[in-house]
């Protein structure tokens, strides 16, 4: 036994120090195309007049690729350009993403909407798939409340639960033929539970669905019940197959009330709500602090 602990001490530090190399020669290889960026611009006349300076990479690219392969070939070159470009302000290798992400982020010229996508990478440790399909679903532009401007990761300060959320929801095959009624809505949600999370934002933990309170003998269940770690509170999330109503507002606070009494610790902040209901344009999420509902303004994607 004494063999096989030792042995196994040889594998984890070996397995580290792989993770380690692969690190270090990201790093590497960013800092090296940072670097070719920069002198491809600083060759062409500086910023202004780089976009006009196609000749000279035709010219010299044609030299590279015959000296170290396709990898330095014109459009190659080209991508190396636009990656100092997008961030001759900061330092990309301090980021830890992959170059493979950053292949995916670069046709985004919207510098908020592309620190979005490198925020969501990081905090959520997103691989290039999985950043693809965040793209592909408009993730950014379902935000519910952009700021006018979106720091990279390590100058954000979050402001409210909201600053994250998606509208409208995206569900994963949903066949409206097949959803008739709220119980339909919950299953398909719990189906594809992380994907849903993601879209509420970050510091979701799921608690569980139809979650049974008792209050003067009588029982309540809540559709789904989630805690927010990152503002310290549980978060109610009542679905409605239908159009949002006014009686909605005082059913959820309702059941905001009961977790207080029930759940809530003396350290932790009151009860928010989500009501989730079904409008024309999809399945959109209404915010609910205590004084007041929130219908979340959302852009129709097409």
């Amino acid at each position: 036994m004494e063999y096989y602990s030792e042995i196994e001490s040889y594998i984890k530090r070996n397995e580290v120090s792989k993770k380690v190399r692969v690190l270090e020669e990201n790093q590497s290889i960013l800092e090296n195309y940072w670097n070719i960026g920069r002198l491809l611009v600083e060759a062409q006349g500086g910023e202004k007049r780089a976009k006009y300076g196609n000749g000279l990479i035709k010219e010299w690219s044609v030299k590279f690729t015959e000296k170290y392969g396709k990898g330095y070939d014109a459009t190659n070159l080209r991508k190396f350009r636009q990656f100092y470009l997008c961030f001759s302000k900061c330092a990309p290798v301090g980021l830890r993403l992959m170059w493979s992400h950053y292949r995916e982020l670069l046709p985004i010229k919207d510098e908020n909407k592309r620190n979005y996508y490198i925020n969501l990478c990081i905090t959520r440790n997103l691989s290039k798939r999985e950043l693809i399909k965040e793209i592909k679903s408009n993730s950014y532009e379902r935000l519910i409340d952009k700021p006018e401007r979106i720091e990279l990761i390590s100058n954000i300060q979050k402001k409210s639960i909201v600053d994250q959320m998606k509208n409208p929801i995206y569900l994963e095959r949903c066949n409206e033929n097949e959803l008739q009624s709220e119980k339909d809505l919950e299953l398909l949600i719990l189906a594809q539970l992380k994907s849903f999370v993601h879209q509420l934002g970050d510091g979701f933990t799921f608690v569980d669905h139809q979650y049974k309170i008792m209050m003067e003998e009588k029982s309540y269940f809540i559709d789904l019940l989630f805690f927010n770690y990152n503002f310290n509170c549980f978060v109610v999330v009542e679905l409605k197959f239908r159009e949002l109503k006014k009686e909605d507002k005082s059913q959820i606070e309702f059941y905001m009330e009961l977790v207080d009494k029930t759940l809530k610790k003396e350290f932790h902040n009151k009860t928010m709500g989500i009501l989730v209901t079904r409008e024309q344009s999809g399945y959109i999420v209404n915010f609910v602090k205590r004084e007041d509902i929130i219908p979340l303004v959302y852009e129709v994607i097409s």
